[in-house]
């Protein structure tokens, strides 16, 4: 049965990603920013219900204006769950690029990639992000700059909140809990010596997938005050979205 189950799901995403594509390089040109933004939101709802996953939301997610949403990151699932409430343009690792379709996906909505290993990422990026800002959008950020199985926080990066604080941009953190079978698992977890297809084996042969994005209070909107320093801002996003991942 998950046989016959992987292939029918990952039949119908393959299908999916290249629409997902064909649209990206003949529709966008002729599409409005509106436009653009509403079709990335709709794939991604389409992509994790042929997935399998469920998603839900709680909290009040800030719709309008530009915002920095800092995320935990899990799974490869992370930026489409974000993509069904707003659509939101990641800051990714380099490596993404080289993945099969989802790299070409990833690069035609828009992601800001960061080489980590360049000495002058970060100021590249974080040009980038002030660019998505001025665009009124959201750039969303995964801080501890790597996967985890969900359960607890790695360290924060905080480089990446500087952008946000100099474009004077409120800063909200984003809870992603992941379920399997209505209780807090790592089964979807992206996590370790596991490579994409065996993870995609496991997410699209499965069942009961579900992931609660959860949103917080904003822990930074300008007030006409000045600006906590990036260090402190990192400090306070790790603390509140740590209380509400270690929740079981």
């Amino acid at each position: 049965m998950k046989i016959l189950r992987f292939s029918l799901r990952a039949l119908l995403v393959l299908t999916w990603v290249v629409f997902g594509l064909l649209v990206i390089v003949l529709t966008f040109p002729l599409l409005r920013h509106s436009g653009r933004l509403w079709a990335k939101q709709y794939w991604s709802m389409v992509l994790l219900c042929l997935c399998g996953v469920r998603v839900s939301h709680v909290g009040k997610p800030l719709l309008s204006g530009p915002v920095l949403w800092v995320v935990n990151h899990v799974s490869w699932l992370d930026i489409f769950a974000v993509n069904t409430v707003r659509a939101v343009v990641f800051v990714a690792k380099s490596e993404i690029r080289r993945w099969p379709l989802l790299g070409l996906l990833a690069r035609g909505a828009g992601s800001i990639f960061i080489e980590r290993a360049s000495r002058h990422a970060v100021q590249k990026v974080g040009r980038e992000m002030q660019d998505i800002f001025k665009l009124e959008q959201v750039v969303g950020l995964f801080p501890e700059g790597t996967t985890s199985q969900g359960y607890d926080l790695l360290p924060f990066y905080a480089n990446l909140f500087e952008p946000a604080r100099r474009a004077n941009v409120p800063i909200q953190p984003v809870a992603l809990l992941f379920f399997h079978h209505d209780k807090r698992s790592d089964f979807a977890a992206f996590v370790g010596d596991e490579n994409l297809m065996q993870n995609l084996w496991k997410v699209l042969g499965g069942k009961g997938v579900r992931i609660e994005v959860e949103f917080l209070a904003p822990i930074w909107v300008p007030d006409g005050l000045p600006a906590p320093a990036r260090a402190e801002l990192g400090a306070r996003a790790h603390q509140v979205l740590r209380e509400v991942v270690l929740r079981r």
